[in-house]
């Protein structure tokens, strides 16, 4: 006889029920600090950030030495060796042109490329719960749930992105499990709490069309085992685990950050500019501080406007969701050298960029293939 368990009042069928409630409990709501969060469509919460008194002031800079700074100049050896070392580093280049070419101007240019980073760190909270296993709980009874920028956390090395969870003191809070109302199990949907299920075989009939043996997948009873419950006739809350009772809590997200802005001055020679935004270059001037403030006066006006627009960018990207920890701004400067060359009555162009002399080539004549990349 199949055991039925629909009076049972230990196992419910609420295998339809969802996994997550629609909403956090609300005891859980009423202990957040309500000044300073912003509650979002997907449950998660923006912390605002406290405003802070600016640091130091604008510094006047003078510019005169940053002036005689030179790069030592490309010689015609030196972008030979340039171009020998990229054509061997590729499998489909020939090594005789780029042995035998006859340079016949070098165009040598110094661009300058601005950078900015902000390092900020960001706070939202999402709520969360997880089987309760009869541990302590960090509830109101141990205090009132501190703000969620008053929480002491140990940041990471500056400029060195990094994310981390905490549980917000004092915010535990026990309750029954929403899925299965506190049974730690519920009906098979397999069965719907009965351990049996038709046979699939003969279809329930007992035996299989047009034969008068019985059906032997079910020796002939119509029924057999669930395989969903292994014949159990319920299952164990995947919400709760079979604990009952969830523990809810506030998590606290903090999510560290750096923003970049890079611009690189304008230049007369075809070099495409992302290859200059990734190039190395040589360092002119570096400041780093909490607050940095735009570059003013600087001999390209291009760069004192990029400062300004990057600053303002991040400033009002992150000033209403993040706190700035540090920023640093520099200026570097990168070689570019335009090389014409000729080689079996024709002429060619490749380029050298950065201080450890990387190559674009446009067109190189002893090239078999497709399967290398040009720069």
């Amino acid at each position: 006889m199949d055991r039925d368990l629909s009076e049972d009042d230990s196992v419910v069928d609420l295998s339809f029920e969802a996994e997550s409630p629609l909403a956090p409990p609300i005891e859980l709501l009423e202990r957040l600090p309500s000044y300073d969060w912003l509650l979002q469509g997907s449950g998660q919460q923006i912390f605002f950030p406290p405003l802070e008194a600016p640091g130091r002031s604008q510094e006047r800079r003078s510019w005169s030495s940053f002036l005689e700074h030179r790069l030592p100049m490309v010689t015609e050896e030196v972008a030979r060796e340039a171009l020998l070392s990229f054509v061997n580093s590729k499998c489909c280049y020939g090594s005789e042109a780029a042995s035998d070419l006859i340079i016949q101007e070098l165009k040598q240019q110094t661009v300058c490329r601005y950078r900015l980073e902000t390092f900020s760190e960001s706070r939202i909270s999402e709520w969360k719960f997880e089987p309760f296993t009869n541990h302590l709980v960090d509830g109101p009874q141990r205090g009132a749930s501190p703000r969620l920028w008053d929480i002491k956390v140990q940041v990471p090395p500056m400029f060195q992105e990094d994310t981390k969870k905490f549980q917000v003191p004092h915010s535990a809070l026990v309750k029954e499990c929403h899925k299965c109302h506190g049974h730690g199990r519920y009906k098979c949907s397999g069965c719907h709490g009965a351990s049996m299920v038709r046979c699939s075989s003969c279809s329930g009939a007992k035996r299989k069309a047009k034969q008068p043996r019985r059906c032997q997948m079910c020796s002939g009873s119509g029924r057999r085992r669930c395989s969903t419950c292994s014949g159990r006739g319920n299952k164990t809350c995947v919400t709760c685990r079979g604990e009952k009772k969830l523990l809810h809590f506030i998590q606290l997200i903090i999510m560290w950050k750096n923003s970049l802005f890079e611009f690189v001055s304008e230049h007369q020679l075809n070099c495409p500019g992302e290859l200059l935004a990734k190039a190395k270059g040589e360092n002119l001037f570096k400041d780093e501080n909490v607050v940095v403030y735009p570059i003013v006066d600087f001999p390209l006006r291009e760069i004192s406007l990029a400062s300004k627009r990057g600053i303002a960018e991040h400033s009002s990207k992150l000033a209403s969701r993040a706190r700035i920890l540090q920023q640093r701004q520099t200026i570097e400067l990168i070689p570019l050298t335009e090389v014409h060359y000729w080689y079996q009555g024709k002429t060619y162009v490749y380029y050298i960029y950065g201080t450890d002399h990387k190559v674009y080539v446009v067109d190189y004549p002893e090239r078999y293939c497709c399967g290398c990349t040009i720069i």
